[in-house]
């Protein structure tokens, strides 16, 4: 049997490992940190693009197979799971791709107000002081001011998924993505898990337990610098903090959420209430 692929992209630090993590606990689901299969199939495209040495000698239908390829070889290794998500930040911006490839899949992005990820990223900085973590260049390293500007630039790990995210939501088929808070994630998991269960159309799974949550990559954290950046806690908790950043820096990301504003999308958007409950905007 086929396993059934979805995605799962969104802004850094907005609880897509989180949601990995709780997925997972699905025996039928398999789920993780971002894979290496976006990588793959951005530079496979690229070879087989006009101005490659051998584009020519490869057709669109040849193209098509040797990408979905790279997704059958990786998880081959899977064959008993039923539905497979791959998480990259970059997925929003490969729609049209994705759904020619699969078109019953579904993308989920995490999201958080970007101040907040900038905040979490800073926080994630100074617990390693001795380190010269591999997110920033020589000349981004100095201060709070530097690290958030290297951070929101166009190729930066946020301002590249932030642009990646709008390029979905605003895409032709943006009612294949569910846009997730990260705050209603963490304070209902089971609520925001039934949504996605709906979304994706599978049958609901009552074996979700957030009491028990398993997910750390110390390896792949140690390699970039970053202690704890992929590290999921046992327990499931919203828990409201204040801000490390500066105010003129948390004021200046504060006008980068866009998807609570549904004009010119058919995305869904899954956000707390003022009631804090829980509420699904879209088709």
């Amino acid at each position: 049997m086929t396993a059934q692929f979805h995605f799962i992209a969104g802004l850094p630090r907005s609880g897509s490992t989180l949601l990995g993590a709780l997925l997972r606990q699905n025996p039928a689901f398999h789920a993780g940190m971002t894979s290496p299969v976006g990588s793959l199939v951005g530079a496979s495209v690229e070879l087989m693009s006009a101005g490659r040495e051998a584009a020519h000698l490869v057709t669109t239908e040849q193209k098509r197979t040797v990408v979905r390829g790279l997704f059958d070889s990786y998880y081959a290794d899977l064959a008993a799971k039923r539905v497979i998500f791959d998480t990259n930040r970059r997925w929003t911006a490969q729609m049209p791709l994705l759904v020619d490839l699969f078109p019953d899949c579904r993308v989920i992005a995490c999201v958080r107000d970007v101040p907040w990820v900038m905040d979490s990223i800073e926080r994630l900085v100074r617990k390693n002081p001795y380190e010269n973590t591999r997110l920033f260049g020589s000349g981004d390293r100095g201060t709070v001011y530097s690290r958030t500007e290297a951070l929101a630039r166009a190729n930066g790990l946020v301002g590249s998924a932030w642009t990646a995210l709008k390029d979905g939501f605003y895409g032709e088929q943006s009612e294949r993505l569910l846009v997730v808070e990260y705050d209603l994630l963490a304070r209902k998991p089971l609520d925001v898990l039934k949504m996605i269960y709906e979304f994706i159309g599978e049958p609901r799974w009552d074996g979700h337990d957030p009491e028990n949550v398993e997910y750390d990559a110390p390896d792949f954290d140690q390699a970039l610098g970053v202690d704890g950046l992929h590290r999921v806690r046992p327990q499931v908790r919203f828990e409201p903090r204040r801000t490390i950043l500066p105010p003129d820096v948390f004021a200046k990301y504060q006008e980068m959420t866009f998807w609570r504003e549904r004009a010119g999308t058919a995305a869904s958007v899954v956000t707390a209430s003022r009631k804090d409950g829980g509420t699904a905007d879209g088709a």
